[in-house]
């Protein structure tokens, strides 16, 4: 059940600020490539991008559908964030401390969301869904370096540049409930790109790295989205982007 793993998440994170926890950063460990992701429903149906509903504000289906695709973005960030933490071995004490509070906040979005939903006469998994930002998560899998780059610094910092104009359009819908949660989102998701910002600095530190060479050789060879306007730069400078890579957005898409 969703609501389990929110639990078991704001447990984990009560816990390790108690001081009840212990954290080896040198443990590695592992699963079997077959094995599932830990803590999925049997719902949401996850289908094709192409395949999700349209999403139209004219009706209450249509915004409920909106509601849902936002929540399915938050539970998949609650496994991301886990994921970094068990994954990578030998990172030091204040990465995987970034990481659990990411989880945390994750999981206070998704219980957000999902309340509201049902507030709409829906339930998380109702509709279906695509798996996008996992299938970047599988691809990174091998290396913290990428995985860093691609999903927080990439697919999630795409929520900075889309959230603004989807809570305009659930306040004009007069969802000011929904607008509210989204303005929560935003500031908390401005902090977790931060936090992926800050350990791709201190990755590309340490192995003598470019950030902004180092970053454009990993979209293309783990095949990232391409980056499409307009950016929220504001968001974006705010979550520690560099006016270097500010730049370099802009110019692929030909402006901001």
């Amino acid at each position: 059940m969703p609501q389990a793993k929110c639990a078991g998440v704001a447990a984990l994170y009560a816990a390790w600020g108690a001081g009840q926890l212990a954290l080896d950063v040198q443990a590695g460990l592992s699963a079997p490539a077959n094995l599932a992701l830990p803590g999925r429903p049997q719902h949401p149906e996850l289908v094709s991008p192409r395949q999700v509903k349209p999403r139209s504000m004219r009706t209450p289906e249509g915004r409920a559908i909106l509601i849902h695709a936002l929540a399915h973005i938050e539970f998949n960030a609650i496994n991301l964030a886990l994921d970094a933490i068990w994954r990578f071995p030998d990172m030091p004490r204040a990465y995987y401390e970034d990481w659990l509070q990411v989880a945390a906040e994750e999981a206070y979005h998704f219980s957000l969301l999902a309340a509201h939903l049902q507030t709409m006469g829906f339930d998380y998994g109702d509709f279906p869904a695509h798996n996008s930002l996992w299938d970047m998560a599988e691809k990174t899998q091998g290396d913290v370096l990428a995985r860093i780059a691609l999903v927080p610094r990439t697919m999630e910092a795409r929520g900075l540049d889309a959230a603004p104009p989807v809570r305009a359009k659930l306040a004009q819908a007069g969802d000011q409930a929904a607008a509210e949660i989204l303005d929560i989102i935003m500031r908390d998701e401005i902090g977790h790109v931060a936090i992926g910002n800050r350990w791709f600095g201190w990755l590309c530190e340490q192995r003598a790295l470019d950030p902004i060479a180092t970053f454009a050789e990993l979209a293309q060879q783990h095949k990232a989205p391409v980056m499409r306007g307009p950016f929220n730069l504001p968001a974006r400078r705010a979550a520690g982007f560099s006016e270097a890579e500010l730049a370099l957005f802009v110019d692929v898409v030909g402006g901001a």
